[in-house]
């Protein structure tokens, strides 16, 4: 079993790697890059929301810290790349765990409440503040990421960057589900309170993954700084945190493996309705792309209501039995 699954995993990889040099159009690798970004960020949400039962809707203000803490850092402060994302990513980590303090006690809907105000709070906060966050117009000329001697400075590198960034965030998600803390995680999303009787510290257990999918998310905001060059207030409102947690559940939040899928089916699927409405209804505008991504997204959860990576498998699993009696 663990040989198929090491399989699966390297040709996942090798398809990773060879995509570059089958997608050579610059739009189209635009696209693959913002997957990845969005992998990162919703492998985060799918750690707090799918495992520990705690529904965020302010993923988008963590997502802006780093992005931000990346503009600021190094066109203001003039510190390296690396430097200023590693430390947006601490900074974002610590300021969840410390309103998590009081928000984390909150629970049920109460929750999703507390985060989706933390979330206009840090809006406001990334539109009042101009001469830190340059206001409505934001920060232009944010240089391109240099890790390792290495300048990301064209689409194909920053692919491969953002890929590699999707990836490390899946196995860090893999170890923390497969740790002591990702057992407490599971007993907390099925019952609290028991959970709290069987002695989890479910306090500290809540406060640790909500820090987690922080820091994850900040590593995407400041992946997003340096593939844009550009950070304004629009990239990281309550609309965003919504569409991170619609990837989350069009993927499957009882999964880290739907991050992925569902990042990038929702990526893909957006990027695609914008380019064919056009092509398919004349005088098309933005409202019939609202309506045609809406059916989708309704027809997805009806038939796959656990997500792509559940559906998909179920599919293939029914698929395999069907042959196996055809053949029997």
């Amino acid at each position: 079993m663990r040989g198929s699954v090491a399989l699966r995993v390297l040709v996942a990889c090798a398809v990773l790697a060879a995509l570059p040099l089958w997608v050579r159009t610059p739009s189209y690798l635009d696209v693959l890059i913002y997957c990845g970004i969005y992998s990162v960020v919703t492998t985060g949400l799918c750690l707090l929301t799918g495992y520990a039962g705690q529904v965020s809707l302010g993923q988008a203000a963590f997502y802006g810290l780093g992005a931000y803490a990346s503009a600021i850092l190094t066109t203001k402060a003039g510190l390296p790349g690396g430097l200023a994302l590693v430390l947006g990513l601490v900074v974002t980590a610590a300021a969840a765990y410390l309103i998590g303090i009081p928000i984390l006690k909150l629970r049920g809907h109460y929750i999703a409440m507390a985060t989706l105000a933390f979330g206009i709070l840090m809006y406001l906060a990334f539109v009042e503040f101009r001469d830190l966050t340059g206001g409505p117009s934001g920060i232009p000329g944010i240089p391109a990421l240099s890790l390792f001697g290495v300048k990301f400075d064209t689409d194909v590198k920053r692919y491969y960057l953002t890929t590699a960034a999707a990836l490390l965030t899946l196995v860090v998600a893999r170890n923390v589900i497969d740790s002591r803390i990702g057992r407490a995680l599971r007993a907390l999303h099925g019952s609290e309170i028991a959970a709290e009787t069987l002695g989890v510290d479910t306090t500290r257990a809540k406060l640790q993954v909500f820090a987690v999918s922080a820091a994850m998310a900040s590593l995407g905001g400041s992946l997003y700084a340096h593939h844009l060059g550009l950070v304004s207030p629009p990239a990281f409102g309550f609309v965003v945190s919504v569409e991170f947690l619609v990837m989350a559940a069009v993927g499957g939040l009882a999964s880290i493996w739907g991050a992925p899928f569902g990042a990038a089916g929702i990526t893909i699927l957006s990027e695609g309705i914008r380019r064919l409405m056009p092509l398919l209804l004349s005088g098309a505008s933005g409202e019939h792309e609202v309506i045609a991504y809406g059916i989708i997204l309704v027809l997805i959860m009806i038939f796959m209501p656990e997500g792509l990576v559940a559906g998909v498998g179920a599919a293939i699993r029914a698929g395999r039995r069907a042959g196996a009696a055809s053949r029997g």
